[in-house]
C-alpha cells in the first residue's frame, strides 16, 4: 500500500483568503522575475554586445534546461509532504539569482544567472499546486487554480510595464536588483500563511514510489499523454511570443520600450486575468454540468489565436499588431486552469504536483529551449541575406505551434471522455469518483 497525502484541518475563511493571496503573489513575482529579461532584452543586448541568437540561448536553453531537470524531483518532494519547504527555498533562490543577474558582465554570467532563476522557479508552481490540493476543497480548486494562475499574466503585465519604464529611465541592472530584493519579502508571507501537506494514511494513489515509474505511469494514460503533447506545442508558441514580441515591436514599428511595456503589458495583464479567472470558473462549471468536451474551449481559443497572430506579424502598424496579438495573450492564460485541473483529475490524489510538473516540463523544456533559439537564428539569417528585419519571419513559429497545440487539445479532450467512460473506481481514487463520474 502507498501513502496518501491529505490536508491539514480546514482553513478558516480569512486564513484561506490569505493563503490564496500569498500563492497568487508567489506566482506573480515568479513571472516578473522571468519576464524582465524579455522587455530589457534590447538594453541588455546593446550593453553586453549580444546577438539575437545569444538572446535566444539566454531566454531559451539557459532557462529551460535547468527548469525542466529540477521540476520533477522538486514536485515529487512536494507531493510527499515537503511542499511548504520546497516553496520557501524556491522563492529564496530565484529572488537572489534575479538580483545577481544585474551584475552580469557578458553572455556567460547572464546565462548563469538565468540558470539560477530557473532552478528556483522549477519547484514554485508544483509546490503551490500541492498546497492548493491539500488545503482547498475539490469543488473550489478550479477557481483557486485560476486565481493562482492569474499571477502569471499579472506578473507579465507588471514585468513588461515596469520593466519597460526601468529600461528607459533607471537601467536594466537596477531593475533586476530591485526585483530580486522585493522577491525576498515573499519568504515572510510564505512562512506566515502557507500550511503544509502531511502524510496521514495508507491508501492508493500515493506519492511514493520511483519518480520515473510514476511519471511513465501517468504518461501511459492517453488522455494525459495528449495533454503533454499539447503542452509541448504550447511551449513552442508561448516562449518566442514573450521573448521576442518587445524587440519585434521596437524594431518593426519604431516603438520605445516604455510604449511596448505599457501597451503590450497592460493588455497581456488584462487578457491574462480574464483568461485565468474565467477559465477556472468555466472548468468548475464544466465538471458540474457533465461536460463531455472538457478541453474544447481552450482548443478553440488557440485556433483563433493562430490566425490572429499571423495577421499581427504582417500588420503595417504597431497598434494593429498589438491588437491582433490579444487572442494569443488570452489563449495562453485561458488554458492554464483547464490544463492543470484536468491533469490533476487524471493523475488522482497524491499526484497533483507530479502532473503539474510533467505539464510544466512539457511546456517549459523543448519549446522554450529551442523556439527562441530558432527564432533568433531565422531572424539573423534573413536579416543577413536580405538586409531586412527578419524577426517577423522567425516569429511565424508562434502561430504554427498554436495551431498544433489546438489540435492536440481537441484529441486530449476526446481521450479524457474515453478515460472516464468506465466506472470511476477503476481509474481514480474513491474520494474523487463523484466529481469525475460527471464527465461522460
Amino acid at each position: 500500500m502507498n501513502d496518501q497525502l491529505t490536508s491539514t484541518p480546514p482553513l478558516s475563511r480569512w486564513r484561506r483568503t490569505a493563503f490564496i493571496v500569498t500563492l497568487f503573489l508567489v506566482s506573480a513575482f515568479s513571472q516578473i522575475d522571468r519576464i524582465l529579461p524579455f522587455i530589457l532584452a534590447e538594453s541588455i543586448k546593446k550593453e553586453l554586445h549580444l546577438s539575437d541568437t545569444q538572446l535566444g540561448l539566454i531566454n531559451g536553453i539557459a532557462f529551460a534546461a535547468i527548469y525542466s531537470v529540477a521540476s520533477l524531483p522538486l514536485a515529487r518532494l512536494a507531493d510527499r509532504g515537503a511542499s511548504r519547504q520546497v516553496l520557501l527555498w524556491c522563492v529564496l533562490i530565484w529572488s537572489i539569482m534575479t538580483g545577481l543577474g544585474g551584475l552580469s558582465a557578458g553572455f556567460l554570467t547572464m546565462a548563469l544567472s538565468r540558470f539560477g532563476v530557473a532552478l528556483g522557479e522549477a519547484g514554485g508552481t508544483p509546490a503551490s499546486h500541492a498546497l492548493i490540493a491539500g488545503n482547498i476543497p475539490e469543488h473550489r480548486r478550479g477557481r483557486a487554480l485560476g486565481i493562482f494562475s492569474m499571477g502569471i499574466p499579472l506578473g507579465t503585465m507588471i514585468g513588461f510595464g515596469v520593466g519597460g519604464w526601468a529600461s528607459d529611465h533607471i537601467g536594466w541592472r537596477f531593475a533586476l536588483f530591485v526585483a530580486g530584493g522585493v522577491g525576498l519579502l515573499l519568504v515572510i508571507l510564505v512562512l506566515t500563511f502557507t500550511g503544509k501537506t502531511v502524510i496521514t494514511s495508507k491508501q492508493p494513489g500515493s506519492a511514493t514510489g520511483n519518480i520515473w515509474s510514476a511519471g511513465r505511469e501517468l504518461l501511459s494514460k492517453p488522455a494525459f499523454l495528449w495533454m503533454f503533447i499539447g503542452a509541448n506545442f504550447l511551449g513552442f508558441a508561448a516562449a518566442p511570443f514573450y521573448a521576442f514580441t518587445a524587440p519585434f515591436l521596437i524594431r518593426t514599428h519604431g516603438m520605445t520600450a516604455s510604449e511596448v511595456g505599457l501597451s503590450f503589458g497592460l493588455l497581456q495583464g488584462l487578457m491574462g486575468i480574464i483568461g485565468t479567472v474565467g477559465g477556472g470558473r468555466l472548468f468548475d462549471s464544466a465538471l458540474n454540468r457533465e461536460a463531455s468536451r472538457l478541453l474544447h474551449p481552450p482548443a478553440i481559443v488557440f485556433s483563433i489565436a493562430a490566425i490572429a497572430t499571423i495577421a499581427g506579424l504582417l500588420a503595417p502598424e504597431g497598434w494593429m499588431s498589438i491588437a491582433l496579438f490579444v487572442p494569443a495573450m488570452l489563449a495562453f492564460a485561458f488554458l492554464l486552469p483547464f490544463a492543470f485541473g484536468a491533469g490533476h483529475l487524471i493523475a488522482g490524489a497524491g499526484k497533483q504536483a507530479l502532473s503539474s510538473s510533467l505539464l510544466m516540463i512539457a511546456s517549459g523544456l523543448l519549446g522554450p529551449a529551442l523556439s527562441p533559439l530558432l527564432v533568433g537564428m531565422i531572424s539573423d539569417a534573413v536579416g543577413a541575406a536580405y538586409e531586412v528585419n527578419g524577426l517577423r519571419w522567425g516569429m511565424m513559429i508562434v502561430p504554427v505551434a498554436s495551431l498544433l497545440s489546438s489540435i492536440a487539445l481537441f484529441i486530449a479532450s476526446r481521450k479524457i471522455r474515453e478515460h472516464f467512460a468506465v466506472p470511476p473506481r477503476q481509474n481514480v481514487p474513491a474520494d474523487m469518483g463523484n466529481q469525475l463520474s460527471l464527465i461522460k
